[in-house]
């Protein structure tokens, strides 16, 4: 055993790293917090920044929406006037046209239910359109629809009785009144958009600052002549009785009647008196009167006969003319179902009924002398 056997064992050392020392402060001594008073301005710093940013983005906000709400109120305004223009010029003007046009009755219905469907599809448009939130342009909406809706309403109701007014039926003056009425809601019209609907959307313009629109404006009603039951029976059915010249059942001013002009037998121009007119007995026989109306009226419900005596039995006919016009000539053709044998002798009598207000009715019938030969 050796020497250093007898000794006893050490222990084992480890040695550990040596942690870092922290950089000791300038001028020595140990790092201080930052004072009170520069955590507060820091913070303000940064709340204002803050503030700043949402500022912005608020008034980035709101004028992207001042934009949008101007261009609704333009675009409402733009959709507003484009119904209110097919309102006076599709509907508004053509109907007038028809009704003071004087046109043949047929044509006049079928023209005003024509103009009755664009009318009600002005007053769908109308209610479909979508105003800006403003107060003023959602009042407008309301006043437009009622608008739109009286004169839809109203064309529908004239559409219902022209029949009647330009018949020559007893119906006829109370169909005029009728429509007559109408004009009075037609006038409304007038009033609630020129009063309320136009004035509400400039001022929501006005109000947002929008100065470069125009607003449209509408009359409806020509004239307030239309509101008198006169006028409006003169333009519809001057005979009716219902005049502005006259009281109903009278006759309008001025001289009335007609004076016959010629008269045809078959191919045979007739002279009247006692020369004798040699006409083919062939039924059936047309006879064809010409007329003149001799008045400063123009005439309805103008009754023409021919009667044909001194045969074995009397042949009459008439026939109704609708109207005829002052200082014209007017033919109607009457047919003679049957005529007397060949070799019969007759006396052929023409005439036009007086009209209300005719004086001189002497040149309103004249006689024949006919021969009915083979």
């Amino acid at each position: 055993m050796s020497f250093f056997d007898d000794e006893p064992d050490e222990p084992t050392r480890v040695t550990r790293p040596a942690r870092p020392r922290r950089p000791a402060p300038r001028g020595g001594g140990t790092a201080a917090a930052p004072r009170p008073d520069v955590v507060a301005k820091r913070r303000i710093g940064f709340f204002a920044v803050l503030a700043v940013v949402a500022l912005l983005l608020i008034f980035l906000f709101k004028s992207c929406a001042s934009s949008r709400h101007k261009t609704a109120l333009k675009n409402y305004n733009r959709d507003v006037a484009s119904v209110i223009q097919s309102s006076d010029d599709q509907v508004s003007k053509q109907l007038f046209d028809v009704l003071g046009g004087g046109g043949q009755a047929a044509d006049v219905q079928v023209a005003v239910q024509q103009v009755r469907i664009v009318a009600e599809e002005d007053a769908k448009r109308a209610r479909a359109l979508s105003p800006p939130g403003d107060t003023e342009t959602k009042a407008a909406q309301r006043d437009l629809e009622l608008a739109l809706d009286l004169r839809a309403e109203g064309v529908r109701k004239i559409a219902d009785q022209i029949t009647k007014a330009l018949s020559n039926q007893p119906s006829a003056v109370a169909a005029i009144n009728t429509i007559t009425g109408q004009m009075q809601a037609f006038l409304a019209s007038d009033v609630i958009y020129s009063q309320r609907v136009a004035p509400l959307i400039r001022q929501a313009l006005d109000r947002n600052g929008i100065g470069d629109q125009t607003i449209a404006g509408s009359k409806f009603l020509p004239s307030i002549g239309w509101l008198d039951p006169g006028q409006v029976g003169d333009k519809l059915n001057p005979d009716a009785g219902v005049s502005s010249g006259a009281k109903a059942g009278q006759p309008r001013p001025g001289t009335h009647g007609h004076g016959l002009v010629s008269v045809t037998a078959g191919s045979v121009t007739l002279q009247p008196g006692t020369i004798v007119n040699r006409v083919p007995a062939t039924a059936p026989l047309p006879v064809d009167v010409t007329f003149a109306n001799q008045g400063q009226n123009d005439e309805t419900n103008v009754t023409v006969s021919v009667k044909v005596t001194g045969g074995p039995k009397n042949i009459s006919v008439k026939k109704r003319l609708n109207q005829t016009k002052a200082g014209t000539n007017a033919t109607v053709t009457l047919q003679l179902s049957t005529v007397p044998p060949r070799g019969t002798s007759a006396t052929m009598t023409v005439a036009v009924a007086p009209v209300p207000g005719e004086k001189k009715t002497d040149n309103n019938t004249q006689h024949y002398t006919i021969l009915f030969t083979g």
